[in-house]
């Protein structure tokens, strides 16, 4: 069993999660809510699916859960853009979440390639 509180990834995860929990707060319009809720959702299931990783039995299983991590923050990304043109996020506030998302996938991904070949 992994301690999650040790990864780099998860932290950086957990504290974009939080942050754009802020951001999505502010949009208040109700055709909004289910951006809101879509957005807040791929972000914490980045960081959520790295913690259920982490209580996983084998280091394969692991990689699958950090594999879905991958596809969150990929989600993630998406819905950020759809904010962005949608007029609800600016492109300051675009620009810095999506770049931070991004690095987090790329983080995730090499770690997890890391694991497999670690563990072949």
């Amino acid at each position: 069993m992994r301690d999650y509180h040790r990864l780099e990834i998860w932290r950086r995860a957990h504290a974009l999660a939080i942050t754009i929990h802020g951001v999505a707060q502010r949009f208040r319009r109700r055709e909004l809510s289910t951006l809101r809720s879509q957005l807040t959702g791929a972000a914490h299931s980045v960081a959520a699916n790295m913690v259920e990783g982490c209580s996983a039995p084998s280091a394969r299983e692991f990689a699958r859960f950090l594999a879905i991590s991958i596809k969150s923050a990929s989600e993630t990304e998406y819905h950020l853009l759809s904010a962005r043109d949608r007029k609800v996020l600016v492109e300051r506030d675009w620009r810095r979440l999506s770049a931070e998302i991004v690095e987090i996938r790329r983080m995730t991904y090499v770690y997890r390639q890391r694991l497999l070949e670690e563990n072949e």
